[in-house]
């Protein structure tokens, strides 16, 4: 199966690596899922992501693998926080932090935050996470390690603390002397490496069956924008027909989207036949080698041909999509004179 993990400060990378064979990547940058759905992954777990430095990961990323038939599985950290929000949409949350995120017991991300040292020194985590105070201080009420009071204080007095500055020693400035040796004995807990684990186990044992999503409407032009590389971009332009090949990018969208302004929508057997044309033109046997070829998602190959049908279905009638509509007839002695020779 293959496997791919968003991994940074939450558990160390050789932890990870003996809990399931996996392929672990950096924490999510924006566009990183994009990027993974490369690779032909079965399942995904997201379990760190950036916040404030870079673009934080899309939920369209997210929605993409799922429509892709990929299992997404979120827990820890940014990825408790985006299964909450896309729990509905077939992503699986994991873990006491996710639930918290579910159930509303907290909801800012700054919960899940910290600062942490950089890839070459495997992502240490060098402050405390607001969601680890929050679950340490419940467990240490709990084992009668602190009062019920104290345990509020320290709560609170965390929440404070800007997240890059929070570190033990500040949490705990506040307690006495007594009940600083007490929690010095005590054992404690490590809830984002915790549900690091458990998010890894489920993932790696996934026999999760997809939900049936309705068929999504076509993605923003900005989101369309992010998902290309911009090395594939560069190399396009490069080519000599680059101008021809915007053109008819560009001719093709125009055409869809207009029919989508009029309300057009082509049926299933016109899609169909639409990317049964596309396969014969490049000489393919089916979808997956299409995606093969192309680098596209199954769910991007759909949505195209999609577009290719509605280019058809206003080609066909043209003459009654305007008032005073073009006909077949006119379009090709016009197309000719225009051309050479």
């Amino acid at each position: 199966m293959s496997f791919i993990v968003f991994l940074g400060p939450s558990l160390p990378k050789e932890e990870a690596l003996a809990l399931a064979p996996c392929v672990i990547l950096p924490p999510a940058r924006q566009g990183d899922i994009w990027r993974a759905l490369e690779q032909r992954p079965e399942t995904i777990a997201l379990i760190d992501g950036v916040f404030e430095a870079q673009p934080s990961v899309w939920h369209h990323e997210i929605l993409d693998a799922l429509d892709a038939g990929v299992a997404v599985f979120g827990g820890s950290s940014m990825g408790a926080l985006r299964a909450a929000e896309l729990q509905e949409r077939g992503m699986v949350g994991v873990g006491q932090i996710f639930r918290w995120y579910r159930d509303g017991t907290i909801v800012d991300d700054a919960e899940v935050a910290l600062l942490h040292a950089g890839a070459e020194h495997g992502f240490r985590p060098l402050t405390v996470p607001q969601v680890n105070v929050r679950w340490a201080a419940r467990e240490a009420a709990k084992a009668r390690v602190l009062r019920s009071a104290e345990a509020q204080e320290l709560v609170g007095r965390s929440a404070r603390i800007f997240y890059q500055e929070r570190t033990w020693p500040r949490v705990l400035a506040s307690l006495s002397p007594r009940a600083r040796q007490r929690w010095e004995r005590w054992q404690v807990p490590d809830l984002k490496a915790d549900d690091a684990r458990k998010t890894l186990r489920a993932a790696a044992q996934s026999k999760v069956a997809l939900p049936v999503r309705p068929r999504q409407p076509a993605p923003s032009s900005l989101v369309r924008r992010r998902k290309l590389r911009e090395a594939e971009v560069r190399s396009l332009w490069s080519r000599p027909d680059a101008r021809d090949l915007a053109d008819a990018g560009l001719r093709r969208a125009l055409i869809a989207g207009f029919a989508r302004e009029l309300g057009l929508a082509p049926d299933e057997g016109e899609v169909r036949a639409a990317e049964l044309l596309w396969l014969r033109r490049l000489g393919l046997r089916d979808r997956a080698a299409l995606c093969a070829r192309s680098g596209m998602t199954e769910a991007e190959v759909a949505r195209m041909a999609e577009e290719l049908a509605l280019e058809r279905l206003m080609l066909d009638h043209a003459q009654r999509v305007l008032s005073d509509g073009p006909s077949a007839d006119e379009a090709i002695v016009a197309e000719a004179r225009l051309r050479p020779k």
